[in-house]
């Protein structure tokens, strides 16, 4: 589906369709319940992994070309047409977030401004520099998540999606918005290599 027109897509921050997004509330409230910090991490270790071999599974000049996929569930419309690097960008940009998020919340404050999927969205004009930066935010977040005292935390901060999350919460998402985002970019690999 590569094209060079862009394809008339939702909005960014438009969300999910109300029938997934309750089915992922659902999913991720007992992600949650069952989870601990060990299972957090190991989650965001292994989708890190699988996302690393994807980008080394498609060229340097592949990496940078934008491909219109199908919405796999939990992605929002406007996800759909990015490149691999505009997904390690929005990939770096969130887990960067989250390193603030839950630092604020185990020294017991509440991050400033809300946050927003729209606001976490990629630079068209991201380069091969991104794959770095995305490693470092990737440190950055297992080291936080490993190194916090008690993520069951007093105070909370709001996803637009999911509600208030203590940092427990937030730990959590780390390796689930990774898969699916390690989802999308499967289907940009397929989709350059036809």
């Amino acid at each position: 589906m590569t094209s060079s027109v862009q394809p008339e897509l939702a909005p960014p921050g438009a969300g999910l369709p109300l029938p997934e997004l309750w089915i992922a509330r659902l999913l991720f409230a007992m992600r949650r319940l069952r989870g601990s910090r060990e299972t957090f991490l190991t989650k965001f270790e292994q989708e890190r992994a699988a996302i690393r071999a994807l980008v080394a599974s498609c060229t340097e000049g592949m990496r940078g070309r934008q491909v219109l996929i199908e919405r796999p569930r939990g992605l929002e419309d406007s996800s759909r047409n990015w490149s691999v690097w505009m997904t390690l960008d929005h990939l770096r940009i969130t887990n960067t977030a989250l390193i603030r998020v839950i630092t604020a919340l185990t020294q017991g404050q509440v991050p400033p401004g809300k946050a927003s999927t729209a606001a976490v969205k990629p630079s068209i004009t991201v380069t091969a520099a991104v794959e770095a930066e995305f490693e470092r935010s990737c440190d950055g977040v297992l080291a936080v998540i490993a190194g916090a005292s008690d993520l069951k935390t007093a105070v909370c901060f709001a996803h637009p999606w999911f509600g208030p999350l203590d940092a427990f919460g937030w730990a959590a998402m780390a390796g689930t918005h990774m898969g699916v985002h390690r989802v999308q970019m499967q289907n940009i690999v397929a989709e350059l290599n036809r």
